[in-house]
């Protein structure tokens, strides 16, 4: 599937493989300068495709001996292949061993085996296991695994696998060893090993269908109090699968490894899932509710790989939201199921919009637009991005959504046939988008995705965000009322057309008072459609897309009567709040595009006030509400971005909402600030959180006044605080309002917590995203790189810093001197020298530099212009570079 390290890979060239691996014996003798690799192979040829040489992917390897049936055999090494020719005829199995060494230690890349904190970890995926030894790296080759580690015992006491140990023992010279099987058939890039001084919370369990299981929960000396949160996160995961989807869990054990140097959030590695640290340590004194709410989805989006992505596999890695985008959407209903009320689910639902629309849309309108399966790469590692990920998932929620019939409104029972169907066909197999979609399709013979399925494929195929427009019209004579609805979809690289989607509508009519009058779904297929409805009293307000059921771009003229009655009265939760921010973003567009002076109307403060005073609404909801929509968000409503104006308006806003709302913050801050004994539940988060905003614009406020009392009320808080998330939101609102109190904070900041790395983290990134008043933050980071804290070579700590400021702080890093593009053009390539996966991400930063505005526009051109004519620049950086610069 590639030939030379710069090809494009194209989908329509996938061929199935030439040989079939069937099972896999591989020893390990661990050493962080010279590991030894023996790899012990049963292949056959595959009788459906032609006669051809075996070539076996392998980079940065070092090869000692290879031997077909035994017998020495001539290769050759090409294009980081291994290419054997003379292999025996005919479609019998034949053994072939490969002996290999590689460098764990020097490995930055953090991909195959490689060396953190003196212990040995892996990551495979996508394209990692051919840095551990020559084979057939792709998904499609699935093969049984025996595998034995050896290592020296006191240095790596623990020695883990995936599947289930079978062997241990001492061996001479103070060396053991330990033996693993899989009794699951897998893809390479789902191998793991571990080998380190760790120490596990262990858990037995009884699962609903009457087996019993180990779980384990592995960390470094120290940490061991901080994994509870993960240990009950895991249980839930188990039980939940089994309850809502029958599928139970297939290992005698499973284990949950945390390490601190990971490029990714975790891997789902066979019943040996390896976590970066930030989704698995978790205390009061140190993680927020935040932190606490991340665990949970992470531990439950790898564990529910162990079926969607690990039991049925992908193809190739076109599919790769086959398994990603279904397992986001799994982790998501689980979050929701475990929050609980409705109005906790609700805000679980708006937070996962919040992710889609300012990380995918944008990524759907620039350079690196693709389709949820995408076409061609030139760098997989570059395509584990938010349209597979969160894309993925609305796809596979409208499918839910579409088969929902009578007695089963949401979809759900009708899903979760789909899910048995598709198990029941491709259990063990790498299958395809198509699979699984005709698998649901399948299991809802009647239902609208059945009958509109190929269309619905489209969703597949077709990248960009749709745009769903509305007009209504109202006839006050006849009572009658029309929607017009219509949709369209802009050009995206390689695709100037787009065919009309399947776009599912739940819509809601509102009366004058905010009574419902009805609600429903309503299916597009077309490039337009008319709803009509009659023998109406008076005209209505139109509630769509109720529940955000497409994951679409809704236009409609709103009035602010309008949309101050779906504030007040909507009974949907998700369009009350996107009310709210309708509201904020007509007043952000009107003072971002004539230059005037920002000051908030009576009207929208008014709302606001009311949200902030209602009786019954969540906390967590009233902190959504209150919540400007981003500077990145409001930059993809215009055609031309001036950030330092976006900046300076939304910081006025926020300024006008903590200033006229003063008194009502500091009576939402008493109602709010004591939660009683710390617990991460939904209710208490959300208290936690609202009393965070309270002072944050208690702070802003008094900024304006010079009154001192709440800067030091914060400053007291932070102080007093019995957990991380009260004590961080008492730091950031100090940070954010700029006050002379936030240094001496900051300082005690780290002096309480310099040896808690993933709180260090914090302290890092809350200082590279703060708001930038007069340009200072750019000198702060170039400070920060300087500390003796930061290390460039931790992707955790990298993205704490640099990317806090280059992707998450607009306002401080599109400066009009073009400094922050300096720093970024010099961190990409000092990154990419390092770790060209993470230096990718950061290249990513100036995606849409094309929306800019002079000077801004010229000088991001320059910056990326300059990175791509570095020579020696890697696979991954260079796609995106090369990409962004594509007219």
């Amino acid at each position: 599937m590639r030939e030379g390290q710069n090809a494009v890979i194209h989908r329509a060239d996938y061929r199935p493989p030439a040989f079939w691996i069937d099972s896999v014996e591989l020893c390990f003798d661990l050493d962080p300068v010279k590991t030894r690799v023996l790899n012990r192979m049963r292949l056959r040829r595959n009788p459906d495709q032609p006669a051809q040489a075996l070539r076996l992917d392998g980079e940065e390897l070092n090869l000692a001996r290879v031997l077909v049936n035994g017998q020495g055999t001539s290769f050759k090494l090409e294009d980081s292949q291994l290419i054997l020719e003379n292999l025996p005829e005919g479609n019998a199995p034949f053994e072939l061993e490969v002996f290999t060494t590689c460098a764990p230690a020097k490995n930055t890349k953090l991909m195959g085996l490689y060396v953190s904190n003196d212990s040995f970890f892996t990551q495979c995926e996508a394209e990692g296991f051919r840095r551990i030894t020559y084979f057939l790296d792709r998904p499609d080759v699935m093969a049984s695994y025996n595998v034995t580690l050896r290592a020296d015992k006191a240095a790596y006491p623990v020695l883990l696998s995936n599947g289930n140990l079978v062997e241990q023992g001492d061996l001479d010279g103070g060396r053991h060893f330990a033996r693993w099987v899989d009794p699951h058939r897998k893809p390479c890039y789902l191998f793991a090993l571990v080998a380190g001084k760790l120490v596990a919370r262990e858990q037995r369990i009884t699962t609903a269908s009457g087996a019993d299981h180990l779980l384990q929960v592995y960390v470094r000396p120290g940490d061991l109090d901080k994994t509870e949160h993960a240990m009950n996160s895991l249980m839930a995961s188990i039980a939940w699968d089994e309850g809502r989807f029958k599928l139970p869990l297939d290992l005698e054990r499973f284990m949950i490894v945390a390490t601190s140097d990971f490029n990714m959030g975790a891997m789902e590695n066979k019943g040996l899932n390896i976590f970066n640290t930030k989704y698995v340590l978790a205390s009061q004194a140190t993680a927020t509710d935040t932190d606490y709410a991340n665990i949970e989805s992470v531990v439950g989006h790898e564990y529910f790989h162990n079926w969607t992505g690990n039991r049925v596999t992908c193809r190739d890695w076109f599919q790769l939201s086959l398994k990603e985008g279904l397992t986001v959407f799994r982790d998501q209903e689980f979050s929701q199921d475990l929050a609980g009320e409705a109005s906790a689910r609700a805000v679980r639902r708006i937070e996962d919009v919040r992710v889609l629309r300012t990380a995918q849309f944008p990524e759907d309108a620039g350079p690196m637009a693709h389709p949820v399966r995408p076409d061609q790469y030139l760098e997989i590692n570059n395509f584990y991005t938010v349209t597979i990920y969160e894309k993925g998932a609305e796809v596979v929620r409208m499918m839910q959504t579409l088969v929902a019939g009578e007695g089963d409104p949401l979809g759900r029972a009708g899903f979760a046939r789909g899910m048995a169907l598709y198990f029941e066909r491709h259990d063990g197999q790498a299958v395809t988008c198509d699979d699984f979609a005709q698998a649901i399709a399948d299991a809802n013979p009647g239902s609208p995705l059945a009958r509109l399925l190929p269309q619905f494929k489209r969703w597949y195929s077709q990248a960009g965000t749709p745009r769903l427009k509305a007009r209504s019209h109202w006839d006050a004579a006849t009572g009658t009322y029309s929607l017009a609805l219509s949709q369209s979809c802009t050009p995206t690289p390689g695709q100037p057309h787009k065919d009309p989607f399947v776009i599912p509508v739940r819509l809601g009519l509102l009366d004058a008072e905010g009574r419902q009058i009805s609600d429903g779904l309503h299916v597009l297929t077309e490039d337009s459609d008319t709803l009509t409805m009659s023998g109406l009293a008076g005209e209505p307000v139109p509630s769509i897309l109720r529940g955000f059921t497409a994951p679409v771009i809704l236009e409609y003229d709103y009035t602010d009567a309008q949309l101050l009655i779906l504030l007040a009265h909507d009974t949907d939760p998700f369009n009350r709040w996107e009310a709210a921010q309708r509201l904020a973003i007509h007043r952000a567009l009107h003072f971002i595009r004539s230059g005037e002076h920002v000051e908030l109307d009576a009207p929208f403060v008014e709302a606001m006030r009311a949200v902030l005073r209602h009786p019954t609404l969540d906390s967590a909801f009233k902190d959504l509400v209150l919540t400007l929509p981003s500077e990145t968000y409001l930059a993809e409503q215009l055609d031309e971005v001036d950030p330092q104006r976006i900046h300076a308006v939304r910081e006025a806003m926020r300024m006008g909402l903590a200033t006229a709302l003063r008194h009502d913050w500091e009576w939402v801050y008493e109602q709010n600030k004591d939660t009683g004994a710390y617990r991460p539940d939904s209710r208490s988060a959300g208290r936690r959180a609202l009393a965070g905003m309270a002072l944050t614009h208690l702070c802003l406020a008094a900024r304006t006044s010079g009154d001192p009392v709440w800067p030091g009320k914060t400053l007291q808080r932070f102080k007093d605080a019995g957990n991380m998330t009260d004590r961080f939101n008492a730091l950031a609102a100090l940070v954010a309002c700029g006050h002379e109190l936030a240094a001496p904070a900051l300082a005690s900041f780290h002096a309480l917590f310099k040896n808690e790395a993933l709180v260090l983290d914090k302290w890092f990134a809350l200082q590279a995203g703060a708001p930038d008043h007069g340009g200072n933050i750019l000198p702060v980071v170039k400070q920060l790189m300087q500390h003796p804290d930061f290390n460039l070579r931790n992707p955790n700590r990298a993205r704490s810093l640099i990317f806090s400021y280059c992707s998450a702080n607009p306002g401080g890093f599109h400066r009009r001197d073009a400094a922050g593009y300096v720093f970024w053009c010099e961190r990409v390539m000092e990154l990419d020298a390092i770790n060209p996966q993470v230096a990718a991400r950061l290249a990513r930063a100036l995606d849409r530099w094309k929306k800019l505005a002079d000077p801004y526009r010229g000088a991001a051109r320059e910056a990326i212009a300059r990175v791509a004519a570095k020579p020696d620049l890697s696979r991954d950086v260079r796609e995106v570079v090369t990409r962004a610069l594509a007219d």
